[in-house]
């Protein structure tokens, strides 16, 4: 193990994995040329060959393109590539660092790491997590993403996960899987758009479209491509980010007028609507109707209540109250 006496370490690494909606992603194309992670930390950077790992301590803060990670300690592992000759190679790795800790000078972990015979498969955040870009920010107390399944996971107390158009938390996890494009918030879980309205489950998954082409975002877009989402369409669906929510458990939902319950629902921020099922209730005031599902426009604040196969939609109106259709 050796302790290095200087806070700086560029590692570069090839990595196949698209890049998520929302852009909080270390990932990138194959077509793309190989970018450095840069890790900084204010209390040192330690490289344990033996486990082969490089640690980043005290105000940690790993760069990527667009994407930073800050956190207090940063663990980067690192293994040999396939093919590459691992015997040959760790020995040559340790005679190396043997005479480099003999001659008072240890060698870099940049010579481990970016010499092409060493890949970078997994990132650890732990301690004020922040992942954040130049439009979303993400938080939490460990975080660790595995650059092999394109998966990250935040946990820990006080999880957000903030965009231009709504703020999503939950209590247990936060989970993005770039390959599927999918999101997962998991324990009271709550997704809750720039306008007030919101969604809220035991847990929420987020389907998401694919990132806008130049062409798309063009000011010359081609007849027939799609568009950028008009100014006041739903928060939700701009920039084509979520086309889906499921949420399952506990679900609630507000408008700017009702507030409506069930077991599971579906949303489709695209069109604004949403649909509950299992023990629906629906309530605006003092009025209150139960039902088997719902329909819910969340834009206009509409909601019909459906009635199961055989049975029937009961409630409770108050006069002189606007019922809920």
């Amino acid at each position: 193990m050796i302790r290095l006496g200087f806070v700086a370490l560029s590692v570069l690494v090839g990595l196949a994995t698209p890049a998520l909606a929302q852009d909080l992603d270390l990932g990138q194309s194959t077509s793309a040329a190989p970018v450095p992670i840069q890790i900084t930390a204010s209390q040192g950077i330690e490289w344990r060959q033996v486990q082969q790992e490089v640690i980043a301590s005290g105000d940690a803060k790993a760069v990527r393109g667009n994407v930073t990670v800050t956190a207090d300690q940063l663990i980067a592992h690192y293994r040999k590539k396939p093919g590459t000759p691992a015997a040959a190679g760790s020995a040559a790795g340790a005679n190396a660092s043997a005479a480099g800790a003999n001659a008072g000078a240890a060698a870099s972990p940049q010579d481990a790491l970016n010499e092409g015979g060493d890949e970078l498969y997994e990132l650890d955040a732990v301690g004020h997590v922040h992942i954040f870009t130049a439009t979303d920010d993400a938080y939490g107390d460990n975080a660790v993403y595995s650059l092999d399944s394109a998966v990250l996971v935040l946990t820990g107390a006080h999880l957000k996960l903030t965009t231009p158009h709504d703020v999503i938390t939950a209590r247990d996890a936060i989970e993005y899987y770039s390959v599927k494009r999918m999101a997962v918030a998991r324990g009271n879980a709550r997704i809750v758009a720039d306008d007030g309205r919101s969604i809220a489950a035991d847990t929420l998954i987020g389907y998401l479209a694919p990132p806008a082409t130049p062409a798309e975002t063009s000011p010359a877009t081609p007849a027939g491509a799609a568009k950028p989402a008009a100014a006041g369409s739903d928060p939700l669906s701009q920039a084509g980010q979520l086309k889906k929510v499921d949420a399952i458990g506990h679900v609630v939902i507000h408008t700017t007028t009702d507030t409506a319950t069930g077991d599971t629902g579906v949303y489709l921020p695209q069109t604004g609507r949403a649909r509950l099922g299992g023990n629906v209730r629906i309530i605006r005031g003092p009025n209150v109707l139960t039902g088997a599902d719902a329909l819910i426009n969340m834009k206009t604040g509409v909601a019909t209540l459906l009635a199961g196969a055989g049975g029937q939609v009961a409630g409770s109106i108050v006069p002189a109250t606007a019922p809920t259709k």
